[in-house]
């Protein structure tokens, strides 16, 4: 009787202890079994709450000064041509349909997962599709509305941009579809200017994400750029070509992956839209004039402002193989591509 009166006594004061460190804002761990009392959480769960705080073991907690309110996900979409500018097959050697029905299932997964913690998060999809196939832009109707995730479909007036300059291929086929390409850029800009209150993410249509990436990307945006004090830009992808380069990276622990700063990305990246309005023109050059490389503008910004990368990657890039561009190093991007499957 008595060791049970004294474990009761314990458990007691036990308790209060943690309610008392809830009250004045203190973490507790159990150091033998990584548990959170104050929490409610292991070590390994997620620990940050959007718009409060980011807690990382050992560094402790960042009060998040920097609250995201809203995401855009804008997804530029295309079933009916392969790749632009060539004619090799992507990894995995399917219909440019699959890339982009399994682009579209992982981002709707990737929210649901994290859906109870982004729920303080207004989010938006907008589709703006060119010359896709009437039964794949069925699908993907389907697909967002039994998401439940508000969503709109644009389908892209492509006579409407003849101001743009494409660079002599001698090929009019690929000068046609870097047109397109460029006409859907211009859109998505546009569109982000128009709609969107806080973040942008701009997808391309072979981008398939891990499930942890949407929460990732936004409770690091949120904790990153409240420690440096502004604005940044996030590419999802750890792009292999980068590894080349002799240039010197900024490292940054967002949530629970590694960032590095880069001074390059390809066209699927998340930013705020003060940002785009503060670069409105050096943007829309990129969608009016093509450059080479076509990024060449997106960088110039990056000269000036935040750009970073994740350590590993939280997405998958399904160009060729052999792609400089291409598979990112350390996912199992087989297990990746299998997951998101329509």
């Amino acid at each position: 009787m008595k060791k049970i009166k004294n474990t009761y006594k314990t458990n007691f004061f036990k308790k209060i202890f943690i309610k008392l460190c809830r009250m004045i804002g203190f973490e507790l761990i159990d150091q033998s079994n990584l548990y959170l009392p104050t929490l409610e959480k292991s070590a390994n769960e997620n620990l940050s709450n959007l718009g409060k705080n980011n807690i990382s073991l050992s560094l402790g907690e960042t009060k998040i000064k920097r609250i995201v309110k809203s995401l855009d996900i804008i997804i530029k979409t295309c079933t009916s041509v392969n790749l632009v500018t060539q004619n090799k097959k992507r990894v995995f050697e399917k219909n440019k349909s699959e890339y982009t029905f399994r682009t579209i299932n992982s981002i709707i997964n990737s929210l649901k997962k994290n859906s109870e913690e982004l729920k303080t998060i207004k989010i938006k999809i907008f589709i703006i599709d060119y010359n896709s196939k009437e039964n794949d832009l069925r699908m993907i109707s389907n697909k967002l509305d039994n998401s439940k995730i508000e969503y709109e479909i644009v389908n892209l007036d492509l006579p409407k941009f003849n101001e743009i300059k494409t660079i002599n291929k001698n090929n009019p086929s690929i000068e046609k579809n870097m047109r397109a390409t460029m006409a859907s850029i211009n859109s998505s800009f546009n569109l982000a200017k128009e709609k969107s209150d806080d973040l942008v993410y701009f997808v391309e249509d072979d981008y398939i994400h891990k499930s942890d990436s949407i929460f990732e990307m936004i409770s690091s945006y949120e904790k990153i750029s409240t420690e440096i004090g502004n604005d940044l830009f996030i590419c999802p992808i750890d792009y292999p070509y980068l590894y080349k380069k002799l240039e010197n990276s900024k490292i940054f622990i967002g949530n629970k992956y590694h960032w590095r700063t880069v001074n390059e990305s390809l066209l699927t990246f998340l930013t705020s839209k003060s940002l785009i309005i503060k670069y409105w023109n050096e943007l829309i050059l990129m969608s009016k004039n093509e450059h080479s490389p076509f990024e060449t503008p997106l960088h110039n910004i990056f000269k000036r402002e935040i750009c970073i990368s994740p350590i590993p990657s939280l997405a998958m890039h399904c160009t060729n193989v052999n792609s400089v561009f291409g598979l990112s190093p350390n996912i199992n991007w087989k297990k990746l591509w299998d997951e998101n499957k329509l």
